[in-house]
């Protein structure tokens, strides 16, 4: 049951984080572009491994799809440990994988304009993983306070 805990709760931050970007990339320029990123990671894995890439929607939509299943499952891990420490593991995780989107795409030789470009959309990129690292450990807490009650624990 702890698993599928862990796992709902990853799903909400990235759920979340998802949301949060495809907003926000609308409303102002200065908003980070994690997709451009993972569309550009997409298409070189693909020809990496000998598969030619997607394009168009299914491009996005593949990218969109990666994103929400690798950070459920970056997400997820928050609920490894104790509970009194929940929170603030959310805040270090996504803490750590906002800093990681902006400071490791150049490195894994990726374009890192779209959420590099300015001081506003690199503060933007860490806070919004940061809060889905707070959420998934919010929803990863409230999952594990139902689970608790419907089992007959802490009545």
């Amino acid at each position: 049951m702890k698993f599928a805990i862990n796992m709902l709760g990853g799903l909400a931050g990235a759920l979340i984080l998802n949301i949060i970007h495809e907003s926000a990339k609308k409303l102002f320029k200065e908003a980070p572009e994690i997709d451009k990123v993972g569309q550009e990671a997409i298409k070189k894995t693909s020809r990496t491994v000998g598969i030619t890439p997607p394009t168009g929607k299914k491009l996005y939509t593949t990218t969109l799809l990666s994103d929400l299943a690798s950070n459920t499952m970056y997400y997820s891990a928050i609920g490894k440990g104790d509970s009194q420490g929940l929170f603030w593991r959310g805040a270090g995780y996504g803490l750590t994988a906002g800093l990681g989107a902006i400071g490791l795409t150049k490195p894994l030789g990726l374009n890192d304009a779209p959420i590099n470009k300015s001081m506003v959309s690199k503060i933007l990129t860490v806070a919004w993983y940061t809060l889905g690292g707070i959420v998934a450990a919010s929803a990863i807490k409230l999952l594990d306070m139902k689970n608790d009650h419907v089992v007959g624990r802490n009545n």
